[in-house]
Parts: structure tokens; sequence; C-alpha cells
């Protein structure tokens, strides 16, 4: 059990009411959690990857499938459905096929402990942030499966290209979380929430969002998203001039749809956590956490529909940031990382303790 300003949260407080056995709140519990997943993929690759960034860059986008072509998505899922599972003579046949399902475990686990609501959560977690951080970092396993796995010289070199550059992104990734929970005095997502929604800056002036005094941390969180996602312009993994497409290059079917929904997946998750983090996740703008309107039924609906709003403009920013900068050389990128991100983290961090103790 977890107290928060908004009461007592237990691990599903939505099924509080009904009460169902341990067994059947689980069961719900993972139902929602794989309902999510592709949901939330298809959301952000629809919206963006096909039309926002095709409006933005003067061109159409699909047009046939569906009403202005936004069942193109779907369209293409049932095609790698129905493609042949083709495993190479000389792959690890065990390793090459969990791969893929070990990187979208980990993209399940993170939807575990994000909030939608005080209410509206799957586990509340009084080490949310450390949980999500650890499982961010299991898809790297997948990946150095994926491309040890696939006997595939190109597919080898970009697992090892990516487990160097998501461990060294996960410091920064980190770092720019240490500075949110030492202002908010907990890791439990829900108690940052409340943290944001009673925060005065300088202990005077009200003003319910970390992103002012972590814009910095913002910042960084976002870049190290980006690579820990493999997304331009850290894509040195996945680059296709070079690898052929990385340890992608000898799935087909439905095991290479999982390696894409676990990514538009795993983008939406750290939209939503910078937006828990950052932006007040699902808390109105200047309403104190100890408002009656956070405990209405009406709000079941409310915090989810306000933390969407906020998920999809961080989404804005990733998918632009994908499309407009070119790729990072491979010292270039680790450059960013150890040379900028971690001291730039430092930093602040040292000066948000500093704060935390005068203010």
């Amino acid at each position: 059990m977890s107290v928060s300003p908004f009461g007592v949260l237990g691990s599903a407080p939505v099924l509080a009411g009904l009460d169902p056995p341990y067994w059947a709140a689980t069961l719900i519990k993972v139902g929602v959690v794989a309902v999510l997943v592709p949901t939330t993929a298809l959301i952000l690759g629809i919206v963006f990857l096909f039309k926002v960034m095709s409006w933005m860059q003067s061109r159409l986008g699909p047009q046939e499938a569906g009403p202005k072509g936004l069942l193109q998505l779907l369209a293409d899922g049932a095609k790698f459905i129905q493609k042949q599972d083709i495993i190479p003579d000389a792959a690890d046949r065990f390793v090459f096929k969990v791969a893929p399902m070990v990187v979208l475990i980990s993209t399940f686990l993170l939807y575990v402990i994000i909030p939608a609501g005080p209410s509206v959560v799957v586990e509340s977690l009084d080490t949310g942030v450390f949980f999500a951080l650890a499982m961010s970092s299991v898809s790297v396993i997948g990946i150095l499966m994926a491309g040890w796995g696939s006997a595939n010289k190109f597919a080898l070199m970009s697992g090892i290209r990516a487990a160097g550059q998501l461990i060294a992104y996960e410091l920064p990734m980190v770092l720019a979380v240490v500075g949110v929970v030492i202002q908010a005095g907990t890791m439990n997502l829900n108690g940052i929430i409340a943290a944001q929604a009673d925060f005065k800056l300088f202990g005077v002036v009200p003003f319910p969002l970390f992103l002012l005094t972590q814009f910095p941390m913002f910042l960084v969180f976002l870049a190290a998203a980006q690579a820990e996602l493999t997304q331009p312009p850290f894509d040195m993994p996945v680059a296709e001039s070079e690898l052929v497409g990385g340890y992608q290059v000898e799935y087909s079917g439905f095991r290479f749809l999982f390696f894409f929904m676990g990514e538009f997946a795993t983008a939406f998750a750290f939209a939503a956590l910078a937006s828990v983090l950052f932006l007040g996740g699902w808390s109105l703008p200047f309403v104190a956490s100890n408002s009656d309107l956070y405990t209405s039924t009406a709000f079941w609906l409310i915090g989810p529909a306000v933390l969407f709003t906020k998920i999809m403009l961080v989404s804005f920013l990733i998918f632009w940031f994908r499309f407009t900068y070119p790729r990072f050389r491979e010292d270039q990128l680790q450059k960013v990382c150890w040379k900028y991100l971690i001291p730039t983290c430092l930093v602040w961090v040292s000066f948000t303790a500093i704060a935390k103790v005068v203010w």
C-alpha cells in the first residue's frame, strides 16, 4: 500500500470497489496493459509518423487506406502478420525467437506504473521512478539477443553499437530524473504529481510544474529518451546506409512487427514519464492536490484526457527531432553524452539540492 496526498493508493485502486480475487485482478491488469501497448503505438504511428511529419515536410502521406489514410498502419500490421516467419539457417533459433518478446516485455512493464489519474494506475509503487528506469534498460538485453542470434555480422555490429549507446545514455536519463526526485521528495509517480500541484517557486509563487525549475533536465531527458529509442539523430544501431537496418535485418513478419510496436509504444511511455515528471501528469494547473475534483468519479475521465494531451505535446517534440536532425557519428554520439549531458545533469542536481535546502 502507498499513501499520497490523494489518499490511500492500493495495487489496483480502480478495482477496489469491485473487490475481485487476486487472480482476476491480475488478469484485468495484464489485459489493460496488453490493449494499451499496441493502441498507443498505433496512435503515435498514425498521428506523427504518417500525418504530422508529412504535413511538416509538405507531402500528403498515406491517403488510400481508410479516411485520409488513417487505416494504413492497420493494413501494414495485417500485412506483417501474414508474412512468412523466416529464421536464418545459422541463427540461434531460441535466442532469435525470444529477442523481440524481451524488447516488447520491457515496454509492457513501463506501462504498469504510469498513472493516468489519482486512482487510475495499474500498480502504484513507492519506487515507481526506479522501476521505470530499470525496466527501460531491459530492452538492451533483447537488442543484444537479436544481434547475436541472427548470425549476421551487420546485426551483431548493430547490437554492440546499441549496447554501448543505451548503456551510456542510461546515465543522463537517471541523472535527469534525480533532480525531480530531490524536488518532490518521493519516487512515487503520483507523489511527484502531487508535489507539482502544490509547488511554489522560491516558496512563494505558485507554479504547478517542475518544467521551469528542471528545464535543462527536461531537455536531457528528451535527448536520452531519443537515444534509448535509437531514433535519429541517435540511430547509429539501425543505420540503413551502413547496417541495412541493424539488429532487425533478419527479422520478418510478426517478429519485425514486435520491434516496431516496441519502439513506438516505448516512445509513448517515455513521453508519459516526461509528462508526469516535468509537466504535472494528469493534474490540472493551479488546482491543489487536496481538491475534491481529484477524488470525484468524473476525474477518472478528465485525468487520462489531461495526461494524453501532455503526452501528445511531448511526443511531437520527440518526432520533430527525429525528422529534423541528421544522424550523429558514433564518436559524436558518445561525446554529446559524456561531455555535455552528464556534466549538465551533475551541475543541475547540485543546484537543485542546494535550492531544496534553502527554500
